[in-house]
C-alpha cells in the first residue's frame, strides 16, 4: 500500500484525535489518560492547533483513503506548546505529537511525517528544526537519530512526572 502526506481537513480533526488518544494511551510506560487528563484532552483536540499561524496537522493517507497517522508541524516556535525553552528557539520549526496506527506500524509512515515535516522548514528557509520524544517512544528515539536529530539536554524538561528530552535537527 502507498502512502501520501498532505494537511489535515477539519472534518477529519475528531478522528486524527482519537487515534492520537488510543496510541499515545497504548505506550508502555507513558502517562494513561487518567494520569494526565489534560494532555489527553490536548491529543483529542488536535485540531485546535490548526487555528494558530504556522501550524499544520499533516496526515498520511493510505491509497484506499485511511489515515493511517498524523503529525503536528509548527513553523512558529511561539505555538509549540512545549515545557522548557523550545517556544523561544528562534529561526525555527518543530513537530509534535506523531501518532501511527498499530496496524500501519513498520511500514515507514513515522519517517514519512517526520521527512515531511523537514522538507516544510527547508522550504521555509530555517535554520533548524527541534522536536521532544520520552523514553516510552524508543522506536521513534531511534529514527530521529538516523535521521540527523542530536541530542539537546537544554530542550529537556519534565511534564508532570514524565521527563521529556529535546533534539535537533541542523537544516
Amino acid at each position: 500500500m502507498s502512502y501520501s502526506i498532505r494537511n489535515a481537513h477539519p472534518s477529519e480533526f475528531p478522528f486524527i484525535g482519537q487515534l492520537m488518544v488510543k496510541v499515545y494511551s497504548q505506550l508502555d510506560g507513558f502517562p494513561k489518560p487518567t494520569e494526565q487528563p489534560q494532555y489527553y484532552k490536548l491529543l483529542e483536540n488536535v485540531g485546535d492547533f490548526t487555528q494558530k499561524p504556522g501550524v499544520e496537522l499533516l496526515v498520511a493517507v493510505s491509497s484506499d483513503g485511511t489515515i493511517d497517522g498524523a503529525v503536528v508541524f509548527f513553523s512558529e516556535m511561539q505555538y509549540y506548546g512545549s515545557g522548557g525553552i523550545a517556544t523561544q528557539e528562534k529561526n525555527t520549526a518543530g513537530f509534535r505529537l506523531l501518532a501511527v496506527a498499530e496496524a500501519a506500524r513498520g511500514k515507514g509512515l513515522g519517517k514519512l511525517l517526520t521527512l515531511a515535516c523537514i522538507h516544510k522548514a527547508k522550504l521555509l528557509g530555517l535554520a533548524q528544526m527541534v522536536i521532544h520524544t520520552t523514553k516510552a517512544m524508543q522506536q521513534a528515539w531511534k529514527m530521529y537519530e538516523g535521521l540527523g536529530f542530536s541530542r539537546s539536554e537544554d530542550l529537556d524538561f519534565m511534564q508532570g512526572e514524565l521527563a521529556v528530552y529535546g533534539f535537533r535537527l541542523k537544516l
